[in-house]
């Protein structure tokens, strides 16, 4: 099952998937940038349905502000899943008083948003909501898992084997796939999705990534990281002659209030399917745009639930 704001569903009725986005996020790195306006995210998220969007991974964990208690209102709104997330940034985006907070009992803490309910960012400690989180969300660091990256991926491992939840990787500037995947120890590949590698447009890595199951995470373009955006295309021709179309998956990765299509100065979430899935169908067929968009989302969050 997939599990969604609004709770568990079958894996063919997730439908045509932002694999990761941000509909609130709000990181100390990111000062006055913050996506924190309820009725934006809302706009945004109905012009994502109005270009045919049916479900979307929204990748911010705990503590960035992620808005849990509004999510299940704006799914309904908008008629789209929303797939909240659990987990833990890197450092920097916290304020260390923040941190410290959340860091005490970090498995504990994934484990109890993805089987009992999210917490409010505002009350880590508080009661859980109604609705659960469906992915846990860490971090890596330039070329290299450093010692706040170790303390959360032995902790999404621990969830993921107490859950069975998908654990999605932030690698920055899209570097280390391979490290990564060795340091969640225990964790199957398939079992894990690699964010953000047209960040770092190397071919091979992308191969020996797939080669070892893993899903490969494009996303963009974003405001804030659109410098090889030029490559997307490449690295999609590279996987999909390779035969790894089945692993790919494609979000908008909205970060910032600049970014979104109605509020700033865009492109948003819907530029995914207006303009990047065009593309696609055009220069790889409506097949591998079924499997990116559908297919692929629909296996990559899809859990053997265990709480």
């Amino acid at each position: 099952m997939i599990r969604t704001v609004l709770g568990d569903i079958a894996p063919d009725t997730l439908g045509v998937t932002d694999s990761h986005d941000h509909l609130f996020f709000a990181s100390v790195r990111l000062p006055g940038q913050e996506l924190d306006d309820v009725p934006a995210a809302e706009a945004e998220l109905r012009a994502f349905a109005a270009a045919g969007g049916q479900a979307l991974a929204q990748w911010t964990p705990m503590g960035l502000g992620r808005r849990a208690g509004a999510l299940p209102a704006l799914s309904e709104a908008a008629g789209v899943h929303i797939i909240a997330a659990t987990g833990l940034h890197q450092a920097g985006n916290y304020r260390p008083e923040k941190l410290s907070v959340l860091l005490d009992g970090l498995a504990a803490r994934f484990i109890a948003e993805l089987g009992e309910g999210l917490r409010r960012d505002e009350e880590p400690d508080g009661r859980p909501l109604s609705s659960r989180a469906g992915l846990i969300k860490v971090a890596g660091d330039f070329h290299q898992v450093n010692q706040h990256a170790s303390l959360t991926f032995e902790a999404a491992a621990a969830a993921h084997h107490a859950t069975g939840s998908t654990i999605a990787v932030h690698l920055e500037g899209g570097t280390h796939p391979l490290g990564v995947l060795s340091a969640l120890d225990g964790v199957p590949a398939s079992s894990v999705i690699l964010g953000h590698l047209n960040r770092f447009p190397d071919l091979g890595p992308h191969r020996e990534a797939a080669e070892a199951g893993a899903f490969l995470g494009f996303d963009g373009p974003s405001r804030a990281n659109h410098a090889t955006d030029w490559r997307l295309f490449d690295c999609l021709a590279s996987l999909i002659e390779a035969g790894h179309a089945e692993q790919i998956l494609l979000g908008g990765d909205t970060t910032s209030a600049a970014a979104r299509a109605g509020t700033g100065g865009g492109p948003g979430i819907p530029f995914l399917l207006t303009d990047i899935r065009a593309r696609i169908i055009r220069d790889f067929g409506p097949d591998v745009a079924d499997a990116v968009f559908r297919r692929n989302p629909a296996r990559a969050f899809d859990a053997d639930w265990r709480v």
